[in-house]
């Protein structure tokens, strides 16, 4: 496990080890989207990761579309957020948040008044969401963005990596998979633009990169990084060429300087999504999707990646990391309560026992 145990500078970023806390939605956030004190000590709990992605977050009231997700645009949400990441450096752990805008995936039952539900046409999402008022709902019908409606989403995540960094976040992470806004630019049934914003592979990530210029720009490109995920079919996204979309997507990155890629494995046979990553990507490399720590600690010591997140196994091991530095046994989590409010399978995971048998007798 010694790969996984070495330190590392992903641009501003300064890990302890290649083991990363990736982003999971968790639903604990308040009816106005504040974080809670359970976020506070959910978080503080697994510090000990080399970095921490906190979960989607979103940088607008048009881009919320859950019951209890976090937001980052409003005074309370920051000042929520910034007991969040006093804890976990005082902890001594790094933290990004992962910037979440849902687009045309939301209903209003999960939005605040006043808000609109947008995406790159006015293409209904073939999916459903869960709120808390009505039970199972389907997607609004979003209102197709105006090229200067574009301008304002983007300066809205510009604005929400600024609240980030005011809120005591080390960086950001733009998630671009999923099914969520930038994907929907990058999607053939999503997108049926006929600007400069459609139609060709270069055309759909051109939303995505011109997100990330703009945050880039507002706090330094070494405290930025971007999640993708080739094919992924999420939240009604068609895509036939995906490998196409991921060759855009990275000569777009060339140059960019970001903190890192965070790729999850291609939901296709279509393209290798790391192998590609690795040669087209000249930064730092997150994988994710479906590691142990064996097969986590063979990919980082062969060089073909820098970093494994971790999703499933960080929500039942808050001590993950020590976990896998001693080869303990990794508990289970209970599907039952990930998405329930309250602490009742979020805070209430165990630490492992690492005394020694002398010490145990």
């Amino acid at each position: 496990m010694n790969a996984l145990m070495q330190s590392a500078r992903f641009g501003e970023l300064h890990l302890a080890n290649r083991i990363v806390m990736a982003p999971m939605t968790r639903s604990r956030a308040d009816s106005d989207a504040v974080p809670t004190a359970v976020m506070v000590e959910y978080y503080a709990q697994r510090a000990s990761a080399g970095l921490i992605v906190a979960e989607g977050t979103s940088p607008s009231a048009d881009g919320l579309g859950y019951c209890r997700t976090p937001a980052i645009f409003s005074a309370p949400q920051i000042e929520a957020w910034r007991q969040v990441t006093d804890a976990v450096h005082a902890a001594g752990g790094q933290i990004v948040v992962q910037l979440m805008h849902c687009g045309r995936v939301a209903t209003h039952h999960n939005k605040p008044a006043g808000s609109r539900t947008v995406a790159p046409s006015a293409v209904l999402a073939q999916t459903q969401l869960f709120t808390d008022t009505v039970g199972m709902a389907d997607t609004d019908m979003p209102d197709a963005l105006s090229r200067a409606q574009i301008s304002q989403v983007i300066d809205d995540y510009r604005q929400a990596a600024l609240n980030a960094r005011e809120a005591g976040f080390d960086g950001v992470e733009l998630h671009c998979t999923s099914g969520y806004l930038p994907m929907q630019f990058m999607s053939e049934n999503a997108n049926q633009r006929t600007d400069e914003y459609g139609g060709s592979a270069d055309n759909r990530v051109r939303f995505a990169l011109e997100v990330l210029r703009a945050m880039a720009d507002a706090i330094g490109s070494g405290r930025v990084g971007v999640r993708f995920c080739p094919g992924n079919k999420f939240n009604d996204i068609v895509d036939s060429d995906p490998a196409a979309t991921l060759d855009a997507l990275l000569r777009g990155l060339d140059g960019m300087q970001l903190a890192y890629l965070h790729m999850m494995r291609a939901h296709t046979r279509k393209v290798d999504a790391f192998a590609a990553a690795r040669a087209g990507f000249s930064g730092a490399l997150i994988v994710n999707d479906g590691f142990e720590p064996d097969s986590a600690a063979q990919i980082v010591a062969a060089g073909q990646a820098d970093a494994v997140s971790f999703g499933r196994h960080y929500i039942a091991n808050p001590d993950l990391v020590t976990r896998i530095c001693e080869q303990l046994p990794l508990a289970e989590f209970d599907r039952q309560t990930l998405y329930s409010p309250g602490p009742d399978g979020y805070i209430d995971y165990p630490t492992a026992d690492v005394r020694t048998p002398e010490a145990l007798s």
